[in-house]
């Protein structure tokens, strides 16, 4: 099986952008200072990577071995039909045997619509504090209110803080009747017509994209870790200074997930709110189960 693809980006510390650029010293605009994540934001990057670690798991079991011999075969006829004297004879055998293989996922799964061949994974990580994005949004704006929109998309650019999940997928409804085509030609003696056929087949894999917003996925970690806290009836003080430290993390993480365009905007009022009452009903080591509930849900449709 054709290995998982991993790439991770620097952290994008957008006090790196600050310093570059003078105009942010202006008056009556955001300020901001050098950023890393608190320790107790750190402390759930092993529940972030587990997250990601099982959803790409599940990902990857559902890669065709088939589609990527398929499309392996596919690329043999196309070089061998692109050579100065065209071997027709191992173009039609290496297309027989990616029609084969089509056929089998297509026996096994006929509903299918398209076939997973290739996973990867991109990372970007957002070091800045809330104060910090809006001055980087002031900026841009600034620019292109100037008409330097190159300037205000570099700046843009870097306003990213998510784990991008990219599946790259065969059509199953083109490709098949793709190969048997592009054989008919090599049969017919037209070897242009053919390659071209199998060109466009290489060319039109289908990749799709799953965004996991970092700073909602940390706030909703975070609130997991303050659930535990709350449903334990035996708080000490420690702990409940812990509780409050857990509740304040998740807010910044939500006003950063917020700047950055993450989920719809009118959902963080709710949520907010909702933190607020919990807070509130916690408050003095109180404590209950099934209290968070309603903020789960609700957190659900900022992804």
């Amino acid at each position: 099986m054709k290995p998982l693809k991993y790439y991770s980006s620097a952290s994008l510390l957008a006090l790196m952008l600050l310093l570059a650029n003078p105009s942010y010293a202006q008056e009556n605009k955001p300020t901001a200072t050098p950023q890393i994540h608190s320790e107790t934001t750190q402390s759930v990057q092993p529940d972030i990577n587990q997250t990601v670690h099982s959803k790409i798991a599940k990902k990857q079991s559902e890669v065709f071995q088939e589609a990527i011999d398929a499309i392996a075969e596919t690329q043999v006829a196309l070089t061998a039909l692109s050579t100065q004297k065209p071997n027709t004879q191992k173009a039609l055998k290496a297309l027989e045997k990616a029609t084969g293989k089509l056929e089998i996922i297509l026996a096994r799964t006929p509903e299918l619509m398209f076939a997973p061949v290739d996973i990867s994974i991109k990372t970007h990580d957002l070091l800045a504090s809330p104060e910090a994005i809006k001055a980087l949004i002031y900026d841009a704006e600034k620019h292109l209110d100037d008409g330097e929109v190159q300037k205000a998309r570099l700046i843009l650019a870097n306003l990213v803080s998510e784990i991008e999940i990219s599946t790259t997928a065969l059509p199953l409804a083109t490709y098949p009747a793709a190969t048997k085509t592009a054989a008919a030609f090599i049969e017919d003696g037209n070897i242009e017509e053919a390659k071209y056929v199998l060109q466009s087949q290489l060319d039109t894999l289908v990749v799709s994209k799953e965004v996991i917003p970092l700073p909602i996925l940390r706030a909703v970690l975070l609130l997991e870790k303050a659930d535990i806290l709350v449903q334990n009836s035996q708080r000490n003080d420690a702990e409940n200074s812990e509780l409050t430290i857990l509740f304040d993390a998740a807010r910044t993480q939500l006003n950063m997930a917020k700047l950055l365009g993450y989920g719809q905007q009118e959902t963080y009022q709710a949520i907010h709110q909702k933190i607020d009452d919990l807070e509130a009903k916690s408050a003095e080591g109180k404590s209950g189960q099934g209290w968070f509930e309603t903020l789960k849900q609700k957190m659900l449709e900022l992804f």
